[in-house]
């Protein structure tokens, strides 16, 4: 939605101080558009709201990977949270430093264990008993420092959030119960070559209430009671940003409240991602058609589900509004279509806009992240620029081009 970054001025949709029209003109659509002074300034706002927990803030980079993001952050004194080696690979040349990583993930390879190690990265969030052991013998066998370990717990928990994005109850593929934690702590002799350090909760994303939050935190202080040289605590992320105007969600200080008297005395760690990047991108298309059937108006556009698959794949909501902002007129509900030969490929369900020609631009607004990350070549379509605006807010430039045609075909001979 529309905030101090993404608005109207002059009668033109702005990111920061430059019009998104100018931007247009040069790289065309659909294209990816993001503000790092609003990046900035929300990580600034997860500082302030957790300052009562001094906690380590690793980004996600799995809600937004580009280089020029990644480095404004890591610049801002941000760590990295990874869930692959390539995303540790990502960061480590955005500029972060090793022992400022994390590295998440169910499904750890062999080959990504041993780079992670290699690379001395700060932490692993263990979800597998036969994790711990093939980290254990890959240390043994390369000779590395033994690695800080946080098990991730799963405390059966049903998070307030979409089905698909829950991670914390005990259908989830997430996390390991609190009977296989208390074992492994048990027989940590067995893992010679791992520092058990830490426990790890995720139960979701985009949280809708504390209290899930909060119950999954006493069971995990409850379950590493017992071992009194457990003194981190890795909070995840799960941080909500707003997607409609309608949208009631917890303020970040909310959270930060109602875990600082738990937490206190531990060393926390948390992993924001939506919460950074979401605002502070907009994914901008063009009109190419629009037409009338079965009593409804569909206005199809340049942009579609490989470039931004969140409304097929877990009917997520973007507002959608004219890059040339409306003179306040009548609004006709219509379906924003894009061109991919799916059904599924819709962005937008009864919009509410303007009576709209082919070549007029829209947005869809929070698109920073799981936009571009979740791209595909669907179609044979080349995947879309990248522009940043740069913290001046005055600024741009394309920080990742447009693919080509040639492009597709480089990797196969």
């Amino acid at each position: 939605m529309l905030n101090d970054s993404i608005q109207y001025a002059s009668g033109i949709l702005h990111c920061d101080d430059v019009p998104v029209s100018e931007i247009l003109a040069q790289v065309g659509t659909p294209v990816y558009i993001y503000s790092l002074r609003r990046a900035l300034n929300n990580l600034q706002r997860v500082r302030a709201a957790f300052s009562g927990l001094d906690p380590h803030i690793h980004y996600s980079v799995k809600a937004n990977a580009n280089l020029a993001v990644l480095r404004a952050l890591i610049d801002a004194g941000a760590g990295i949270d990874a869930v692959s080696a390539g995303e540790i690979h990502r960061a480590l040349v955005a500029g972060a430093a090793p022992q400022n990583i994390v590295f998440a993930g169910v499904g750890k390879t062999p080959n990504e264990l041993a780079f992670a190690l290699q690379k001395k990265v700060g932490w692993f969030n263990v979800e597998n008993v036969a994790e711990c052991e093939l980290i254990n013998d890959i240390v043994r066998r390369l000779d590395c420092s033994p690695p800080r370990v946080a098990l991730r717990f799963n405390p059966d928990i049903t998070a307030s959030t979409h089905p698909y994005i829950a991670t914390g109850h005990g259908g989830a593929k997430f996390g390991l119960t609190a009977e296989v934690i208390r074992d492994l702590l048990n027989r940590q002799q067995d893992y010679p070559h791992i520092q058990f350090m830490g426990i790890h909760i995720h139960i979701g994303s985009q949280l809708h209430d504390t209290d899930a939050t909060r119950q999954a935190v006493e069971a995990a202080l409850e379950l590493i009671a017992p071992y009194p040289h457990l003194r981190t605590v890795n909070i995840g992320g799960g941080l909500p940003v707003a997607y409609h105007p309608a949208e009631e969600i917890p303020a970040w200080e909310d959270f930060a409240q109602t875990l600082a008297p738990l937490l206190n005395g531990y060393n926390v760690l948390l992993e924001p991602g939506r919460s950074i990047i979401a605002d502070a991108g907009i994914f901008v298309v063009t009109t190419l058609y629009v037409k009338q059937q079965a009593g409804q108006t569909f206005v199809v556009i340049d942009g579609s589900m490989a470039e931004l698959i969140r409304p097929a794949l877990y009917q997520a909501h973007h507002e959608i509004i004219p890059v040339i902002e409306p003179d306040g007129g009548e609004r006709y509900p219509a379906q924003v279509v894009g061109p991919v030969c799916e059904t599924t490929d819709v962005l937008g369900r009864d919009v509410m806009l303007p009576v709209i020609a082919p070549g007029e631009p829209l947005a869809a607004l929070t698109a920073g992240a799981y936009g571009m990350v979740m791209a595909s070549n669907y179609n044979q379509r080349p995947r879309p620029p990248e522009v940043v605006v740069l913290p001046d807010g005055r600024h741009w430039q394309v920080v990742r081009r447009r693919e080509t045609w040639d492009d597709l075909l480089r990797l196969e001979t």
